[in-house]
């Protein structure tokens, strides 16, 4: 997280309640309703989504100072799980009284777009990271379902393959039924 950022956030968690996690424990689940934010004040959590293989992407690390899931202040209910990788310290606050210190004001918005590109370049570069074409689409297919008609051409681009390589895997899976 960039620092100035970073040091927004610790002002908006001065009033907040803290709890202690043991490593492997969860802050949160995938699909569970967004009621509070957390800043990690000790320790490393994991964000990660499990995919339909029995695999897992792993989103972001959040350390001392960072927001864990910060696109979640946006949504109705979180997109992946929040693991605890080490002990961890973090501060929390509603959502609505995080909501209530930003304001109704053009900033709030900006920073709602931020998130959401952060979170979806974060996604992105971990998909990538990949190394067989089936495993990227598979995550990419988790992430975001089938594109429509005329969208593979920019799945392609998006998981970093040439656009004749993505129709060969695709081909293959529809010859295993």
């Amino acid at each position: 997280m960039i620092r100035i950022m970073s040091d927004v956030w610790i002002n908006a968690f001065a009033v907040a309640s803290e709890r202690v996690l043991c490593p492997g424990s969860a802050l949160f689940h995938r699909g569970d309703p967004v009621r509070d934010l957390f800043l990690v004040r000790e320790g490393r959590v994991i964000l990660r989504r499990a995919l339909e293989d029995g695999g897992s992407l792993d989103l972001h690390t959040a350390g001392p100072g960072d927001v864990v899931a910060l696109a979640s202040l946006f949504s109705e209910t979180t997109h992946c799980d929040a693991i605890c990788e080490t002990e961890v310290r973090v501060a929390s606050r509603p959502v609505g009284a995080i909501h209530a210190w930003l304001g109704a004001s053009p900033a709030a918005a900006a920073l709602a777009q931020a998130a959401r590109e952060v979170q979806g370049l974060r996604a992105r570069i971990e998909v990538m990271r990949l190394r067989r074409l089936s495993d990227r689409l598979d995550a990419y297919l988790d992430l975001h379902g089938a594109p429509d008609a005329g969208g593979w051409v920019g799945v392609a681009d998006w998981i970093g393959v040439s656009s004749p390589a993505l129709y060969r895997e695709l081909g293959r899976r529809r010859g295993l039924g």
